[in-house]
């Protein structure tokens, strides 16, 4: 249908490594899961399961299995690696996760202290057998990271083997690149991108206005996480200038 119209920016196709939507999960039920799906599929590229819900949901395995049969990009949120690293358990996470079907992996510090050596180092391990994402930022609104450990950081997790960094917001799009107030900070993201390709970075940005500002400034095709999944197809619309927010500019 949309072919009818002209001035339409051009999405990237699925399998994408640029224009990314990844959808956050927080509990769906398979029923949920099934009807997300049959309006959402071919919008979607990562799913995640938030936090630790993955060991907390009915049906998880095949709720996993219904993602990956659509070509859904499938992890469990960095706060899950987390709780089992601070806790002396790293085989148990792997295992806990071949166990689920999932092989992509987020590696996180967010919610504690880790040596960030020590975290290049599990991305790298991970990198061998799994796909990684990494996440940079913290989950504290009271924790502020220099510019420098940002862009620092960024860098040394993508040489040590991930796939993309993920630039922290959390789910309510209060913290890291954003203040406390879901306000973005402008120059801490231009000073990024100066030295991180754009394309390797997904912007946690579950707020409409957050994503208006991320695709007004970097087109339809920026990556963009922690999308609600009601939120998609609005989205999406943002994305190819549908909504107002948007409208003027591919005219």
């Amino acid at each position: 249908m949309i072919e009818v119209l002209k001035n339409i920016p051009a999405r990237t196709e699925k399998p994408r490594e640029k224009g990314l939507t990844m959808v956050m999960d927080k509990g769906l039920s398979l029923r949920e899961a099934e009807d997300f799906l049959s309006t959402n599929s071919s919008l979607t590229d990562i799913l995640k399961l938030g936090f630790g819900t993955s060991l907390l949901t009915n049906n998880v395995k095949e709720k996993i299995k219904l993602y990956q049969s659509e070509n859904l990009l499938v992890y469990a949120g960095g706060t899950l690696f987390e709780a089992f690293i601070v806790r002396d358990q790293f085989d148990d996470y792997c295992k806990t996760l071949d166990k689920l079907g999932i092989s992509m992996i987020e590696v996180s510090d967010g919610s504690m202290d880790l040596n960030h050596d020590l975290k290049c180092e599990y991305i790298h391990k991970l990198s061998k057998n799994y796909k990684v994402v990494s996440e940079v930022g913290s989950k504290n609104e009271n924790v502020e990271v220099k510019k420098n450990d940002w862009i620092k950081w960024m860098k040394s997790e993508l040489q040590a083997g991930s796939w993309k960094v993920i630039a922290e917001g959390r789910e309510g799009g209060n913290v890291g690149v954003f203040n406390q107030d879901g306000v973005i900070k402008l120059d801490l993201i231009f000073d990024i991108i100066q030295e991180i390709p754009i394309q390797d970075i997904i912007w946690e940005s579950p707020k409409k206005n957050q994503q208006v500002w991320f695709i007004n400034k970097f087109g339809a095709n920026v990556n963009l996480g922690n999308i609600s999944p009601k939120e998609v197809i609005p989205l999406e619309a943002l994305r190819l200038g549908l909504r107002g927010d948007t409208f003027e500019n591919y005219l």
